[in-house]
């Protein structure tokens, strides 16, 4: 029972050994790619979906009749809205692949994703967290070294030195 006992606790031992060398691997993930990962796939997401919404310059019939329809938001016209979704959803995500403004842009997408989750669709909430928590990792931390944000930010405390 002895050599059981002793063979089960050095398994015990190496799988917490590779457990360990496994999160020191993943440790080493730089935050510049997690947040440039995160801000294009964000940003797709609502390119997207802004292209549904517009032909050319036009917002579409269709995305008018969505607005009065299926999305109904309280105190906000369909004419309005559907003009300010198709705006935000072209304008903010190019400033997240750019890296220009990005908290800000994330914070205005992460707006639209909780009034969408509230007012719209709330059962679509494992779809919506996903985006939440891309835009949040952008708001809470930036956009990383691969931005404009971050080459702006050296050149002002450049300056400011």
């Amino acid at each position: 029972m002895d050599t059981d006992a002793s063979a089960a606790m050095a398994a015990s031992h190496r799988l917490t050994h590779r457990l360990e060398e496994a999160t020191r691997l993943l440790d080493r993930i730089p935050y510049d790619l997690i947040a440039l990962v995160a801000r294009l796939s964000i940003a797709g997401v609502f390119w997207r979906s802004g292209q549904t919404k517009v032909e050319g310059w036009h917002v579409t019939d269709t995305a008018f009749y969505l607005f009065e329809t299926e999305y109904r938001l309280p105190f906000v016209s369909p004419w309005i809205g559907a003009h300010l979704a198709a705006f935000a959803e072209h304008l903010f995500p190019v400033l997240l692949v750019i890296g220009l403004a990005s908290r800000l842009s994330a914070l205005a997408l992460l707006g639209m994703t909780l009034v969408i989750e509230i007012l719209v669709y709330p059962d679509v909430w494992p779809t919506h967290g996903t985006w939440a928590a891309c835009l949040l990792l952008i708001a809470a931390r930036g956009s990383g070294r691969f931005s404009l944000d971050h080459l702006l930010s050296r050149r002002w405390k450049t300056r400011a030195d």
